[in-house]
C-alpha cells in the first residue's frame, strides 16, 4: 500500500464510528487502550507478504497512521499530531527483527527514517523479553522491557523512552504497555496497555471511539505523535 493511499485515509469521520480501510485491505483486529486510543490494525490485498498497518485514534480524531512489514520494522509513518511523515531509510544499520526477539529473548536495532517535514531521524534501541505473559480476552501478550532514543540529524536527543511494552506472536505485533518518555524539556508517563481485544463480528470491531481513560490524557504524550 502506497504512502499516498494511507495518507488519503486520514480524512475517515469520526462521525462514522467505524474505521473504513482503503480500497483493497480489510481491518482483522480492534484493540481498545488504557490511555483513551484505539487501534485498528489492517492488512491490504496488494502489500508484500507480512505487511500490516495501523490507524490509531484519541477520542477527537485520528492520531496515526503506519505500517510495519514481517519483522515489524516501521516502513512508513504518519504522525497527525506531530504533522509530519517519516519513512524507513536504506541499509539499516542494526534491523529490526521479531524473528530474532522471539528466537533469542532480545534485539537491538539502529535505524533512520527520512521526512521531508522534519528530515532524518535516527532510532538507536533493544527489546528484550522479560519472561512474564498474561492474557487479554484470549490473547496471549508476552511482556518486553525495552529502551529507545531517537536522534535529529545533527545528533542531538530528540526523545528518549524505556519501560515495558507487550508483542503478540499470534498477530505478530507489538502493543504498547507503561513508557516513561523524556524529551529536553520534559518527562512523563504513559499507559497505553491493552484492555480488550475484539475481532470481526464482535460489538466494537473497528469502532473509532476509545472506551477507557479518556478525560485523564497527557498533553506531553503529542510530542512523540
Amino acid at each position: 500500500m502506497k504512502l499516498a493511499a494511507i495518507i488519503a485515509v486520514l480524512g475517515t469521520p469520526l462521525a462514522a464510528q467505524t474505521f473504513n480501510a482503503p480500497t483493497g485491505c480489510e481491518v482483522y483486529l480492534t484493540v481498545q487502550g488504557r490511555d483513551c486510543t484505539v487501534d485498528n490494525h489492517f492488512t491490504c490485498a496488494a502489500d508484500p507478504a507480512g505487511e500490516q498497518h495501523r490507524a490509531s485514534f484519541d477520542e477527537n480524531a485520528m492520531t496515526y497512521l503506519g505500517a510495519i512489514d514481517e519483522e515489524t520494522q516501521w516502513i512508513n509513518s504518519t504522525h497527525i499530531i506531530g504533522g509530519h511523515s517519516e519513512e524507513l531509510g536504506s541499509n539499516p544499520l542494526d534491523r529490526a527483527s521479531f524473528s530474532e526477539l522471539i528466537a533469542t529473548g532480545s534485539d537491538s536495532y539502529d535505524f533512520k527514517t527520512n521526512s521531508a517535514e522534519v528530515g532524518q531521524t535516527r532510532y538507536v534501541g533493544v527489546d528484550r523479553l522479560t519472561g512474564n505473559s498474561r492474557k487479554v480476552d484470549g490473547v496471549t501478550l508476552e511482556e518486553t522491557a525495552y529502551d529507545i532514543t531517537a536522534y535529529a540529524g545533527d545528533g542531538s536527543v530528540l526523545w528518549s523512552s524505556k519501560g515495558r511494552e507487550f508483542i503478540s506472536r499470534e498477530f505478530r505485533i507489538f502493543l504498547s504497555g507503561k513508557s516513561t518518555v523524556t524529551t529536553p524539556t520534559d518527562t512523563f508517563d504513559t499507559d497505553g496497555t491493552p484492555v480488550q481485544f475484539i475481532r470481526p463480528g464482535e460489538a466494537g470491531f473497528a469502532s473509532v471511539k476509545p472506551k477507557f481513560g479518556c478525560g485523564a490524557m497527557m498533553s506531553s504524550y503529542e510530542v512523540i505523535q
